[in-house]
């Protein structure tokens, strides 16, 4: 089982990495952006012409959602035209496309979890983007799975987990939002069910491509993530919470992000740790 995975250098890739090898059966083939650039058919083409895989991971992505807000074309490009050429070159090559989205398609004003078939409208540049990057992909391939994560962090890349360490570390005391509610995802839960629905999907006669959630289970805001975070590595430094107007951003953020899991749990038949219990696995 051959399977390409791009953005490699980020921390998905790096997650996937970490994990790959106690795999068995397949054949890992990691790009970062120097190696495969989604925004370039002929570097897409040249990759899977030679490297043949049965699937692809796309773990390339725009996650700047500040900056997107002053570098629109730039997200869009990477965001939306980059999930488009690898839907149309996956097709070609009957590659199955596994595509990584975002809690942000959602306007946040729901006070219960999210489906996959609940009206999107997202906030900002980054979020429109990552849609938009949805919608080509089902434009262009039926062999494709679309799983949308929220609030990701682990000990690669940058997330808000290393933020508030290094913050912690460099300061006497931190406000955090409070108002803002979602759920924590750990990479590498999310790197293990990407091989684990590909193990099952490569076993399946009828297969049930489409859009799904995915995130550790619980629910929680920022505020309540930070102190978890410093609980977990016994460090002792005063938060307080604040609300999202007495911290903004460039970027609107959901107020409420919570997504719906059983699709995911009933169609690959996966377990999903708390968000808490996970934490506590790094």
């Amino acid at each position: 089982m051959v399977v390409l995975v791009t953005g490699a250098a980020g921390q998905l890739g790096q997650s996937l990495q970490h994990i790959a090898q106690s795999y068995p059966g397949f054949e890992w083939v990691f790009c970062d952006s120097t190696e495969l650039d989604i925004t370039s058919t002929a570097s897409i083409t040249a990759v899977i012409t030679k490297v043949k895989p049965h699937y692809c991971i796309n773990a390339a992505a725009y996650t700047a959602v500040d900056k997107a807000e002053a570098e629109p074309e730039k997200a869009h490009l990477i965001n939306a035209m980059g999930p488009e050429n690898l839907a149309k070159i996956c097709t070609e090559h009957g590659t199955t496309l596994v595509h990584i989205s975002t809690d942000f398609v959602f306007d946040g004003t729901q006070t219960t979890p999210y489906t996959e078939t609940n009206p999107t409208a997202p906030l900002g540049v980054y979020g429109a983007s990552k849609l938009a990057g949805e919608q080509t992909i089902q434009n262009h391939s039926k062999a494709y799975y679309i799983i949308r994560t929220s609030w990701v962090y682990s000990p690669f890349g940058n997330n808000f987990m290393k933020t508030m360490m290094r913050l912690a570390a460099e300061r006497d005391s931190l406000s955090v939002v409070n108002d803002q509610i979602g759920t924590p995802t750990n990479a590498l839960d999310l790197a293990a069910l990407l091989i684990e629905l590909i193990q099952k999907d490569s076993a399946m006669e009828v297969h049930p491509y489409g859009i799904y959630h995915y995130s550790n289970e619980g629910q929680c805001s920022w505020y309540e993530f930070a102190k978890a975070i410093f609980e977990k590595n016994s460090i002792t430094i005063p938060v307080q919470p604040i609300t999202t107007d007495q911290f903004p951003t460039p970027a609107k953020r959901p107020a409420y992000s919570v997504m719906d899991k059983a699709k995911i749990k009933r169609n690959f038949d996966i377990a999903i740790l708390d968000w808490k219990e996970s934490l506590l696995t790094l």
